[in-house]
């Protein structure tokens, strides 16, 4: 009894493994891929909205930095509600609303936004505001009037011109306050270096309003400065190039004053006094600091929310598709393992038996059910076979052994004298004995595949001569004629030309043992001289056709029943079942002669038509 295979090295067990395996390789795999496409689609909302509230931010401080108060702003909210979808909502640091997209009275979110102070911004809101953090378009009392504004502007194009002239190209750029001022192509204020001859000074002179509103901020910062320490003009003010950083001008009597002996902590000091009396300058002309509210709108859903009901979701369709996966694994294990089981029960039976397994499926298995039952009907007709080939040899064993024996025992009582007759008889039996043994160990060796061949390049007409010499007296004894007949080639109108058995030039030759090759024809023409009535004839013929070197041994005998033909070559088996062991051989020679054919790399037949004779045909390789 077979033993038991362990449950780890079960062929259910292993696919359900492997199905599992695949299963949570899959689900991870998808999971994987479900969070990194969430996580970056929700990163890339996040930027979007955070690009949105910057944008927001910006504009509605844009809008107090040019505005005294919020009373117009609702519009403005409005619009950006409408082109981003996203709710509005502006209220004092007391939370009194001034302006809402909202229609409805809904409650604000817990928290602002921003704050919205054009008077304290940050870079992010406004990049203009990198020093100060006061929004560059909060100018109050240094915005030009529209006369001014031209003069500068043609002031501008005058200094642009210079620039072109001495190979610097530069640009018109108009700041907040109306002035007009000179950018290269990194937007440097007149162009980094600035030409001699271009160096005038008119376009950078303060116009009457910038002068005022200068006198102005000197007035708020003197208090502060005089604080600070150091050697400071008398008159100091503060400008701002109106670009994307602030810088410290000190103007004694309208020009520069160099050499001005400061510290470096008291510079920085002085700009915190400029920063401040610019806040103080310019707050009556900007709105009043506001909080900033932004929410969803009316329309507005979440995009993802992964809650715990969206957690139960998703392992709930996790574990779905593992329980499916398992099942259909089982089922399909289930059908797989069905017809292996069957096999391996029928293979475990007793041998006797024979057993075969039905055939269910067209499949792998189907197609090893059907080789397993094809090796049940081979191992059952060798199982036949082999119980016949045991009573044949046993029968032909037998008949001589038993003709010894008793001869042997009469001879021992003193009933029969030990005289030359008997010696040969008992002789003779004992040849028939020695036949029957070389045929079974030459078959035995050709079975066992150490039949050994010694090669070598022979003439067919003289190995037919050599076969018909040595059966030649036993011809003459049963009044046969034995003939033979060599073909050299084909001729073109597809008949042979014939050579007598002294051969000639073009004669066939081929690679063969001659020992074993003698033997195989001698069988044949053996059996031809039992078979064949006295004054028949046996004829031995070789050709060459094609690749191939073919021998034919022809007689006129009895010939063999077409039922039998199939037969011919199994062992044991003799056409004439009444002929003795003696007189009609052992069954072997012929079943010698296919291995011996075979061997050599060749193929015999037969063809037979009763009481016309037999033709015996052994097809060898040629030796060209």
């Amino acid at each position: 009894m077979a033993r038991p295979i362990p449950l780890r090295k079960r062929l259910l067990v292993r696919l359900l493994i492997t199905s599992v395996l695949i299963a949570i390789c899959s689900v991870a795999a998808t999971a994987w891929l479900a969070v990194e496409t969430t996580t970056r689609a929700i990163q890339e909302e996040q930027g979007q909205v955070l690009t949105e509230d910057m944008d927001i931010l910006r504009q509605l401080s844009g809008y107090a930095a040019t505005h005294r108060d919020w009373s117009g702003v609702g519009k403005t909210v409005r619009a950006l509600s409408d082109r981003t979808g996203r709710r509005i909502a502006l209220t004092a640091p007391d939370r009194t609303p001034i302006a809402d997209s909202e229609t409805r009275n809904t409650a604000l979110p817990p928290r602002a936004a921003a704050a919205v102070d054009p008077l304290h911004t940050d870079t992010f809101t406004e990049p203009g505001a990198q020093r100060t953090g006061i929004d560059p378009r909060a100018v109050g009392p240094f915005r030009l009037p529209r006369a001014e504004r031209e003069r500068v502007r043609l002031l501008a194009e005058k200094r642009r011109a210079c620039f072109s002239n001495n190979g610097v190209q530069t640009r018109i750029t108009q700041m907040p306050s109306g002035r007009s001022v000179l950018t290269d192509e990194d937007g440097t204020v007149d162009g980094g270096q600035v030409p001699t001859p271009c160096a005038d000074g008119v376009l950078n002179t303060p116009t009457a309003t910038e002068a005022k509103a200068l006198a102005e901020l000197n007035t708020y910062a003197g208090d502060c400065l005089k604080h600070v320490g150091g050697k400071f003009p008398s008159l100091f003010a503060a400008t701002v190039d109106f670009t994307d950083r602030s810088m410290l001008t000190r103007y004694v009597g309208g020009k520069a004053e160099t050499g001005i002996d400061t510290t470096r902590d008291q510079d920085k000091k002085a700009q915190e006094c400029v920063d401040r009396a610019r806040r103080q300058q310019l707050e009556p002309y900007v709105a009043p600091a506001a909080e900033l509210f932004l929410g969803r709108g009316d329309s507005a859903v979440p995009h993802f929310d992964m809650s715990a009901a969206n957690k139960a979701k998703v392992t709930g369709v996790a574990g779905l598709v593992l329980a499916l996966t398992v099942a259909v694994t089982v089922l399909v294990a289930t059908r797989l393992v069905r017809p292996l089981r069957a096999l391996t029960h029928a293979a475990q039976q007793p041998p006797e038996q024979h057993v075969r397994v039905p055939v269910t499926t067209q499949d792998e298995t189907g197609i090893l059910a059907v080789a397993f039952n094809d090796l049940a009907d081979r191992r059952e007709r060798m199982e036949a076979q082999r119980k016949a080939m045991v009573a044949d040899i046993a029968h032909e064993l037998r008949t001589p052994l038993t003709n010894i024996r008793g001869w042997l025992e009469v001879t021992r009582d003193g009933v029969v004298d030990p005289d030359p007759e008997l010696l040969a008889s008992l002789h003779d039996e004992a040849v028939v004995l020695q036949r029957v043994i070389d045929d079974l160990q030459d078959l035995a060796a050709a079975d066992a595949g150490t039949l050994r061949l010694h090669r070598e390049p022979v003439r067919a007409d003289e190995l037919l001569e050599q076969v018909v010499a040595a059966h030649r007296v036993a011809a003459e004894a049963a009044g046969v004629r034995l003939h033979t007949a060599v073909a050299a080639s084909k001729g073109s109108d597809g008949s042979h030309g014939l050579h007598g058995s002294d051969g000639s030039d073009g004669t066939p030759w081929l690679d063969a043992d001659p020992v074993r090759m003698r033997q195989a024809l001698g069988n044949l023409v053996s059996n031809a001289i039992r078979h064949t009535p006295a004054d028949g004839t046996i004829t031995l013929s070789s050709r060459r056709h094609d690749d191939e070197v073919v021998f034919e041994v022809a007689d006129t005998g009895s010939g063999i029943a077409p039922e039998d033909l199939p037969s011919v070559f199994e062992r044991f088996w003799r056409a004439e079942k009444s002929r003795s062991r003696r007189t009609g051989g052992s069954g072997l020679g012929l079943s010698i002669v296919r291995q011996l054919v075979t061997a050599h790399g060749g193929t015999v037949t037969v063809t037979s038509e009763l009481g016309s004779g037999s033709v015996f045909t052994l097809r060898l390789p040629d030796a060209r």
